[in-house]
């Protein structure tokens, strides 16, 4: 239980015993049957109340989230030095006050949407690019107050940091970045460096003033309805461009993939026509080895029958006769001159029995 609050519950209870006891004696009076040792009561719970209101008004318990600055009317300019801290803290009842400062980290939002800022309505910010075009900017400042500069934070802006210093510090510092660059450049290709030059400069005008800068969000950038109306034409015309482009690029590839077709046809056709001029040529050279070897064959037939002839000359004349005639049986052959002719019977020639076949089981 926070004991302060409970001192504070006690002081009141105090109060109002007193208020009551004061209240009961008066009407017993008025009945003339007076409250014995009312005074003695009265100056009791008199005392008790003042005891609870000055503790209760001298016991202060700050949370994790705050920090405390006393406002003393004994202390040098009013203030206290240092800030209170966490916990329970003992201040000079009736003399010294606190005025709590949250350090914990809070948003301030300025919206074109009337709902989502801190003010009600179009709280955007109206700024003007290097190349002269008016765009408005949505933005949040995300920030806390430094715990150890509170003291600061409250004699240099009391409770109007967040209006007068948070809220007029980004409104001018996104101005001021906003107009080195182009429209182009804000909404593109420049966009993050604009963030983080806002976030820069904001970042050490907030320490200056014992605050601290822990993010810049650019949630939005708008346009004039004129140049929303252009960017938009603009757009339109990119994506005709690059639909034209798509539809060249699709006609090359068809005629690349038609002329890669035709390529393999004639690769085809040569190939075939290659295999077919080769199986000519082997043909012809099989052929051509051919007739050499039936020429060598009969070339050697005819040495073979020269040689034959030379050693027997009658063979010719035999030969004939058995080409001439394959039935003749006996020949008649003249003698010499003087001598007589004779006959001459000549070998059965027939078929030459077939070899037999045998079948292995």
């Amino acid at each position: 239980m926070n004991i302060a609050v409970l001192f504070q519950g006690m002081a009141t209870v105090s109060w109002f015993a007193v208020v009551g006891i004061v209240i009961f004696a008066v009407v017993r009076a008025s009945r003339n049957r007076p409250l014995p040792r009312s005074g003695v009561w009265i100056m009791a719970m008199l005392i008790i109340a003042i005891v609870f209101s000055t503790v209760s008004a001298g016991i202060v318990l700050i949370t994790p989230q705050e920090r405390g600055v006393v406002l003393s009317v004994v202390s040098p300019g009013g203030v206290r030095s240092e800030a209170l801290q966490p916990g329970l803290n003992w201040i000079i009842p009736f003399a010294e006050s606190v005025v709590r400062y949250p350090v914990y980290k809070q948003t301030y939002t300025m919206s074109i949407a009337g709902t989502e800022g801190a003010i009600q309505g179009d709280d955007s910010i109206a700024a003007r690019t290097a190349d002269g075009q008016e765009i408005y900017v949505d933005a949040s400042v995300i920030y806390s107050v430094n715990p150890t500069e509170v003291v600061k934070v409250h004699i240099a802006w009391q409770d109007r940091y967040t209006d007068d210093l948070v809220r007029a510090q980004a409104r001018g510092i996104i101005r001021d970045a906003v107009s080195q660059y182009g429209v182009e450049e804000v909404v593109s290709s420049k966009r993050f460096d604009l963030v983080n030059q806002i976030r820069e400069v904001m970042g050490k005008k907030l320490a200056d003033n014992g605050l601290v800068m822990d993010d810049f969000v650019l949630r939005n950038i708008a346009f004039s309805t004129d140049y929303a109306a252009s960017v938009e034409q603009k757009q339109i015309a990119e994506q005709l461009s690059q639909q034209a482009k798509f539809v060249v690029e699709q006609k090359r590839q068809e005629a690349d993939q038609a002329r890669e077709v035709a390529k393999g046809a004639a690769d085809a056709s040569v190939t075939r026509a290659q295999g077919e001029a080769q199986a000519v040529i082997i043909a012809a050279e099989a052929d051509a080895k051919a007739r050499v070897i039936q020429a060598q064959a009969e070339a050697e037939a005819l040495k073979l029958i020269a040689e034959a002839l030379k050693t027997n000359p009658n063979l010719l004349s035999y030969q004939y006769i058995t080409k001439l005639s394959p039935n003749v049986q006996v020949m008649l052959l003249p003698g010499g001159e003087n001598a007589s002719p004779f006959i001459f019977t000549l070998p059965e020639v027939g078929p030459t029995p077939a070899p037999a076949v045998t079948t292995q089981p």
